[in-house]
Formats: C-alpha cells, sequence, structure tokens
C-alpha cells in the first residue's frame, strides 16, 4: 500500500471496549436520530426493530459520551415506508449538531417527483450550522434511473456542490438499491460532489462488484467516492484491506459507520478494527478521512 502522509499530531487507534475495556476514540460516518413507529413489516404485526434509537439529541450525546465517539455524522433515522417520517427528522439532526460540536447533521432528501416540496423544505436547510450531507435512499420509492427523478436528483446535487456537502447514498442488493442502479450517480455527479456509498454494496453480488473492480475504477478514474462497511458480510472488510494495500489506492476512501440503531457499534468496530489492523490504514478509516470531509 502506498503510506499517505502521516501528520505530526496523527495518533493511535486506541482498542475497543468489547476488545480490551479500554476506551475507543473513533469517528461515526453514519448513525441515525429519531424514533420509528411501529410498522407491520412483511406482513406481521407492528413492531419496533430499531430498539437502540434515540429520540432526543441527549439520548444521542450520552450514546457518544458511553462509546467513546469524538465525531458523528448524525442522519434522520428511516426504515417505515412513509418518507414523511424520516423528512420530520431533519431539523432534530440539525438540532443535534448545533448543541454539540462533536456532531454534524445529514439531511434526508427524496429524488421522487412526489416528494418535490418537502424536498425543498429539506434543501433550504443545506446552510445551516453543522449539515455536512444530503440522505438519500430509494427504499422508500423512486429509481436513479427513473427519468422522473432525475430533475430532483440534479436539484439535490447541486445544492450539494454549492454548498460543499456530502450525497450519501444506500445501497443493497437488488432493485433500485443495487450497486448496477446508485453508481449510475457516481459517474453522473461524483466528479464534484462526494457521493458516500452506504454500506458499500450492502451484501455479497455488491461487495464483489465494487472489491473485484467497480470501486477502484471510479478512484483512479477521479470520481470523489467513499463508503463504510457497515452491514458488510463478513469477508469483506478483510478483502476491501487487501486490495487497498495491493493497489495502493483506496485507502483515504473508507470510513468507519456504525449504523446505530440498524448497526451494532461495538461488532463495527471489532470488525473493522481486525481488518485493518490498528496502523495507519485503521487511523483514516476510523478517524482521518471523517476530518477531511466533515471537519
Amino acid at each position: 500500500m502506498r503510506r499517505p502522509h502521516r501528520s505530526a499530531g496523527l495518533r493511535r487507534l486506541r482498542p475497543s471496549p468489547g476488545l480490551t475495556g479500554t476506551t475507543v476514540m473513533v469517528y461515526d460516518a453514519h448513525r441515525h436520530i429519531g424514533v420509528l413507529p411501529a410498522y407491520p413489516f412483511y406482513g406481521g404485526p407492528p413492531v419496533n426493530p430499531d430498539t437502540t434509537a434515540r429520540a432526543t439529541v441527549k439520548q444521542l450525546v450520552a450514546d457518544l459520551d458511553d462509546e467513546g465517539t469524538e465525531r458523528a455524522l448524525v442522519i434522520p433515522n428511516y426504515g417505515v415506508p412513509d418518507p414523511a417520517v424520516a423528512f420530520s427528522f431533519n431539523e432534530l439532526a440539525i438540532e443535534a449538531a448545533q448543541s454539540d460540536d462533536r456532531i454534524r447533521a445529514g439531511l434526508w432528501v427524496s429524488p421522487r417527483p412526489e416528494d418535490t416540496e418537502r424536498t425543498e423544505q429539506a434543501l433550504a436547510l443545506a446552510g445551516e450550522d453543522g449539515v455536512r450531507a444530503l440522505k438519500l435512499s430509494f427504499l422508500l420509492g423512486g429509481r436513479p434511473t427513473d427519468p422522473a427523478c432525475r430533475p430532483q436528483l440534479d436539484r439535490i446535487f447541486r445544492t450539494a456542490q454549492e454548498h460543499g456537502l456530502v450525497v450519501h447514498v444506500h445501497t443493497s442488493p437488488g432493485a433500485a438499491s443495487d450497486i448496477d442502479e446508485v453508481g449510475h450517480l457516481v459517474d453522473w455527479y461524483a466528479d464534484q460532489v462526494p457521493v458516500h456509498l452506504v454500506h458499500f454494496g450492502g451484501g455479497m453480488s455488491g461487495h464483489i462488484k465494487l472489491v473485484g473492480s467497480r470501486f477502484f475504477d471510479w478512484i483512479e478514474s477521479g470520481k470523489r467516492v467513499y463508503t463504510d462497511l457497515s452491514w458488510a458480510i463478513g469477508f469483506t472488510p478483510r478483502w476491501l484491506a487487501r486490495e487497498i494495500e495491493r493497489r495502493g489506492i483506496g485507502h483515504d476512501r473508507v470510513l468507519f459507520a456504525s449504523d446505530q440503531p440498524w448497526g451494532d457499534f461495538t461488532g463495527e468496530y471489532a470488525r473493522l478494527a481486525e481488518a485493518t489492523g490498528g496502523g495507519e490504514l485503521g487511523e483514516l478509516v476510523f478517524r482521518d478521512t471523517f476530518a477531511t470531509l466533515y471537519d
């Protein structure tokens, strides 16, 4: 791996509480705020699977304190098939960012024509103190290649460019969130705007497509593409770290993310710390790349 320049103040990665009992000091590039209503997923009874969701800034800050998390990008919680719920948490994310210097906010936006008014209201907040990202997910509708979504996509990415924001995009195998669909956003927009591919493809097919070539091809072509490994299948962090070392690129494009409350901070940390080995790659993944993008 081509070693990046080591700054004089760069600290060594500390172990996780789950590994040694000492305090971990990391930057979390993707977690959520807001409690969702119960919903009858998959035809079952109404349930609340996001058991560690936080309704208030005070609760969120307590989690950061317990974890030892030094910085966090906080995004509205979503999952029930009603975009209005996710939009309703935008101001809570901003409140969090303006209440504690450790926190940066991501705003929920949507390319669906039906959400145009709410997206415009969200984009009007893009210049607020603490806002560092815009969040897209096609789980609640829309599709990157749907011509009806293109005007709002252009609007979202234009706003991100104007305000120096990152655009986060959910990925998962199949349908509108597959990397074959979401990858078009990298092709169309990532020359001007950093694009963060959440979950690194989100499953077996996405991981293999990205590590196999596509992620590195984008970097070599000059695309401003980033990712996190939350939800990644077990082999993926080790394989990606090996490919970064072999190819000599990509070390500054991977971030740690807990995806709380849908992910597990301790588990996500342990897998990624083991894969990166606690050296300079780990320092980039757990701190420095976040600082470059969001601080």
